[in-house]
């Protein structure tokens, strides 16, 4: 079986959140079942230039406001798979972050740069561009690769199927109406039964209403989005998809998030603690915080966004503080929010350092020494950093959330007892409930042999993409 997988990032190339991680890992676990797992991706800089082997396989152009496109085949450096670039240096070849230009402000070209990812995806399904492999199914991941069913659905004849998975509905890809002029598609698929949303285009919608199966990163996030308070407006389109849509949880990679790790001070694994000491003290070295604290290292790996909860985290700073605890921010996003963790470390430097800015190194850093990981988000579609913590050690503090929910089993005197706890959870985003399971953790940490027996348990949990890949198989031989 042949599955195009259709993304705007993948790690390590380009990366700006979880997307890219689940493109980089899904294909290599779909290839070990026996199937056969392409990508297509955008010709950004950083893909361009990390890429194996490029060689052109057809001259395009000119399209979508570019005068020359060229579809390139090569492997990725890290697995080895064969994937398609879209080298159209007019469209891509730009430096710094793939959707927002160094003003801040999103590219005001985007909806003809991603479109012509979706028009190639389509093409290549359609047998026009490779002669040489033409596709069973049409994987397209998020709203960048939402025209990719739209424009495989211009074609009646055309029999591949599509899946569209939702790595975050907040990100809806939305332009003015009169983008609509650029980007080939009738007249008749401008309506509310087809691209339109409120008075102008989304590239979400577009996946939502023509993609033959929807599929979302956490069972828990698919049942959250048919309702108006998570659904961002498309909770209708979604209720009316319900038969189509199912929730798969993501995986983690454990080649690259494991505590033997070479980045980290020492290694160490759940026989084993001992390194974890070292790293909890490498850590608190380089960020200059005191190395006597009394109580836990908590440790933040996010977008500093009220989404992710970074407000809830300021507001309940204080409560963390009295408990003897640290707190280090990695992380970058909205500017009052990184002003208020820089102003928090400059009141606290012994107890709270923060490092704007995104350094993978440093994350694995950050997951080995802390003790605790926050992640108090509002809605999290699935989340990967508090998978990665588990199995570095790392108790995970969550908000029941999406798949928080579905991958933290909360320490409760009944889950305590019964071996069941992995982390803690709190249901109400609010202060107060945040700073209570906050003062929990740390009275749990006062006791060494519970805190380790938690620890334990979560660094043996298996969240690796072996069963989502199984899943993804069967979703692909249904269609």
């Amino acid at each position: 079986m042949r599955i195009l997988h259709v993304a705007a990032e993948i790690y390590p190339l380009v990366k700006t959140g979880g997307l890219a991680d689940v493109v980089s890992a899904l294909p290599p676990a779909l290839a070990k079942r026996g199937l056969d797992a392409r990508v297509l991706l955008p010709g950004l800089p950083g893909i361009l230039g990390g890429m194996i082997g490029l060689k052109p396989v057809l001259r395009i152009g000119p399209v979508f406001g570019a005068a020359v496109v060229t579809l390139l085949l090569g492997r990725l450096p890290d697995s080895g798979l064969q994937a398609y670039v879209i080298d159209a240096p007019f469209l891509f070849q730009r430096e710094g972050n793939p959707y927002v230009g160094p003003d801040g402000q999103d590219w005001s070209d985007n909806h003809r740069r991603f479109a012509l990812l979706g028009w190639v995806a389509a093409h290549i399904a359609s047998g026009e561009l490779d002669s040489d492999w033409r596709p069973d199914v049409v994987h397209a991941h998020d709203w960048h690769a939402g025209l990719v069913p739209a424009y495989m659905a211009q074609n009646p004849a055309l029999k591949t199927a599509t899946v569209f998975t939702i790595h975050n509905l907040a990100f809806r890809g939305i332009f003015p109406l009169d983008c609509h002029v650029d980007l080939g598609l009738p007249m008749r698929k401008l309506t509310p039964l087809g691209i339109e949303f409120h008075g102008k285009i989304s590239f979400m919608k577009a996946g939502l209403v023509f993609s033959k199966r929807i599929t979302t990163v956490s069972p828990t996030y698919a049942r959250e989005i048919c309702t108006p308070e998570f659904g961002c407006g498309l909770e209708g389109v979604l209720r009316d998809r319900g038969g189509d849509l199912s929730g798969i949880l993501n995986g983690v990679d454990y080649g690259i998030w494991t505590p033997d790790d070479p980045v980290i001070a020492k290694p160490y694994n759940a026989d084993n603690l001992k390194g974890k000491k070292t790293c909890k003290l490498a850590l608190q070295s380089e960020l200059g915080l005191s190395r006597n604290a009394e109580g836990p290292l908590f440790a933040v790996v996010s977008r500093l966004t009220s989404q992710k909860g970074m407000d809830l985290l300021l507001a309940a700073l204080p409560d963390l503080l009295r408990e003897g605890a640290q707190l280090a921010v990695l992380g970058t996003g909205d500017g009052d929010l990184e002003a208020g963790f820089r102003y928090a470390a400059t009141a606290n430097p012994e107890k709270v350092a923060v490092h704007i800015g995104y350094d993978e190194e440093m994350s694995h850093r950050f997951m080995a020494g802390a003790d605790a990981l926050l992640v108090p988000s509002r809605f999290e579609p699935c989340g990967l950093t508090q998978l990665y913590a588990l199995r570095y050690g790392t108790l995970p503090l969550v908000r029941r959330v999406g798949g928080l929910a579905d991958t933290v089993v909360d320490a409760t005197p009944d889950n305590l007892q019964s071996d069941r706890a992995t982390g803690f959870v709190f249901d109400d985003a609010s202060r107060h409930a945040f700073g209570t399971r906050i003062r929990e953790a740390c009275a749990l940490y006062r006791d060494e042999g519970a805190w380790r027996q938690v620890q334990r348990r979560g660094m043996v949990r298996d969240f690796s993409w072996d069963d989502s890949a199984a899943n993804y198989e069967a979703l692909y031989r249904s269609l």
